[in-house]
């Protein structure tokens, strides 16, 4: 039974970012909401892209003006100015998830029931502070290796720890689910979902802005998940549960 229980959703961050953050505000891998239980492994990370001079072209997937702009933000991360998740993400996914048009007080809400996973911070909410950076969890980067596996263990942990006793709406593509193992004995309802065509087949690039707007259906009707991802409407998406305990 999912009614009253707290609601967790899982997101990815998104590649395109802001610039910049709030003056005054500093990064360390101590801040926000996971800082303690992940700061030793953000740690590893950071020192691992200064080690690798900010990513190769290959590490970061971009050329040119955006792999300079990434290598800069990368070995500029300890120290950097912040923004809240919710204003740091601005790709597809979170513009049409539109936090900031919603009301103050299911904004601060957002702010704890959304968490993000990122392949250089592990775990943040929507609320935490985060720097400007480029990495994919699906990366490899030295001397780690694949960093959804690497983190695998940790994010697991400490998400699961968080997630004690949350009905949870796993929105997270393969990549960033691979990090991930839900334990049934902690959290109370789990379902990982994505968005398919209404012939089946997985949405993929395509389906972002839907669950963008999934997510926002999902906040709008907190109260019960399962009726939430029932009633949710797309003309090209449907919901389709993969995974449910």
């Amino acid at each position: 039974m999912t009614r009253n229980k707290k609601l967790i959703i899982l997101l990815p961050p998104s590649e395109g970012k802001a610039l910049s953050g709030e003056t005054g505000t500093k990064f360390t891998g101590s801040s926000g909401t996971f800082g303690k239980s992940l700061g030793k492994q953000r740690a590893t990370v950071i020192a691992a892209l200064r080690d690798a001079h900010g990513g190769s072209p290959k590490l970061l997937g971009v050329s040119g003006a955006h792999l300079v702009r990434a290598q800069q933000a990368n070995l500029a991360v300890r120290g950097a100015e912040t923004l809240p998740a919710s204003q740091r993400y601005t790709g597809v996914v979170w513009d049409h998830l539109d936090l900031s048009s919603l009301p103050t007080a299911l904004q601060k809400d957002a702010d704890k029931i959304i968490v993000i996973v990122s392949g250089l911070l592990g775990l943040v909410t929507a609320g935490d502070p985060t720097p400007d950076y480029r990495l994919k969890i699906g990366a490899s980067l030295a001397p780690m290796g694949k960093l959804s596996s690497w983190w695998r263990d940790e994010i697991s942990r400490a998400l699961n720890e968080y997630c004690a006793g949350a009905v949870v709406v796993n929105l997270l593509p393969q990549e960033h689910s691979a990090a991930f193992v839900a334990d049934n004995k902690l959290i109370n309802s789990y379902l990982h979902v994505d968005l398919a065509t209404k012939s089946g087949t997985a949405g993929g690039h395509d389906a972002k802005a839907a669950k963008g707007r999934l997510a926002r259906h999902l906040l709008l009707n907190r109260t019960d998940a399962i009726q939430a991802l029932k009633s949710f409407k797309d003309p090209r998406f449907k919901v389709r549960i993969l995974k449910q305990f």
